[in-house]
């Protein structure tokens, strides 16, 4: 969906009210009783994370404290427009989404409220978190390059810049620009290179697609690994749950393509994060801040990157297999706030670009 429309969502906003449910493990409260970590109580979570493993982390935060989580899902835009949509009265405590810049337009719509937090501010570093503790990172994915070894050199892709030179005219697949991982590389190069030379990446960009951007990430990979291009654009995560899943053809594809970390201006691969931010509104803030707590803590960070192959957000926090075999890239330090802002002027000139 592109950035000026998001609050066209609200039309489905109704319509997702169906998808509340209750995630906490009641059960599990009730053995936990009186113990000394028991808060009880409820909070109201509106999360556009949708994977089956984060149910457990639901399960064991009631475990741990006694506060039951109302879960209510869809997709960023929607979680937005539906809580702008609420207002005073929405009973949203945490709003958690993959994607800095979605973070930024929730904030920017108003919908959060600043957490100062000793826990918050050990467990996730300066960079990845935003300045007046309006959101927080809790996991890293790095936006990298898969590539075919036989046809590509590494030193032919490490750095982004030359992803757009005449090297890989016709040989680059990518998907669209409405992508929120495309618009946010593409503000990380904005704020590092300014909008004139970022303009003429993405220029190079489009002239190299060796098709109209279509599909995921996933689909890019395998691309690649079918001939139709060299290089693609893609997610960390996405080809490491690939090489490690149960689809044959995918870990086969991924025996024949390979993962680049190329760098911006010397410091080191892109990276974004999933993270989230206590709402405005809150009607269980207490809740809601060891909610937020809880998924910075190294147990959340280490479960997100075992079961959905991201990276942890803490240096601290050692990752787990199958990541492990990635983790030691050197990540650009660029605070996350920074590019999140730059989406809006990011889709603008990649559409002046013809990055459709």
């Amino acid at each position: 969906m592109k950035f000026g429309k998001w609050l066209a969502a609200a039309a489905g906003v109704l319509a997702l009210a169906a998808c509340g449910q209750q995630a906490g493990n009641d059960q599990g409260a009730a053995q936990q009783g009186g113990g000394a970590g028991a808060a009880g109580g409820e909070v109201n979570l509106y999360t556009a994370r949708h994977y089956d493993s984060d149910l457990a982390l639901y399960d064991r935060f009631t475990q741990l404290t006694g506060i039951r989580i109302n879960r209510i899902e869809g997709n960023a835009d929607q979680l937005i427009a539906r809580m702008t949509s609420e207002g005073e009265r929405s009973p949203a405590d945490v709003f958690i989404t993959a994607d800095a810049g979605a973070l930024w337009r929730a904030q920017q719509a108003g919908l959060f409220q600043p957490v100062q937090s000793q826990v918050l501010g050990e467990a996730v570093p300066e960079n990845l978190r935003e300045p007046q503790g309006h959101w927080y990172g809790f996991s890293r994915r790095a936006r990298i390059v898969a590539y075919d070894p036989e046809k590509v050199r590494p030193e032919e892709i490490d750095t982004y810049e030359k992803l757009a030179g005449e090297r890989f005219r016709g040989k680059l697949c990518v998907r669209s620009a409405d992508s929120v991982y495309n618009l946010s590389l593409v503000g990380a190069l904005i704020e590092a290179w300014g909008p004139e030379r970022a303009g003429q990446w993405a220029q190079g960009i489009v002239a190299n697609m060796a098709r109209a951007p279509e599909g995921g990430d996933r689909d890019q990979i395998r691309a690649v690994g079918a001939g139709v291009c060299e290089v693609a654009l893609t997610n960390s995560y996405y080809y490491i749950r690939m090489a490690n899943g149960e689809d044959a053809n995918d870990r086969q594809v991924t025996s024949r393509v390979l993962l680049a970390f190329p760098s911006l201006d010397g410091q080191g691969a892109h990276v974004n994060i999933s993270g989230g931010g206590v709402a405005r509104h809150a009607p269980n803030r207490d809740n809601a801040q060891r909610l937020l707590e809880f998924f910075a803590s190294a147990e959340v960070q280490q479960h997100i990157a075992r079961n959905n192959n991201e990276f942890p957000a803490s240096p601290g926090v050692q990752a787990p297999p199958p990541v492990d075999a990635f983790a030691n890239f050197q990540a650009h330090p660029m605070p996350v706030a920074r590019f999140a802002a730059r989406q809006p002027e990011a889709q603008s000139l990649m559409s002046r670009a013809g990055w459709r």
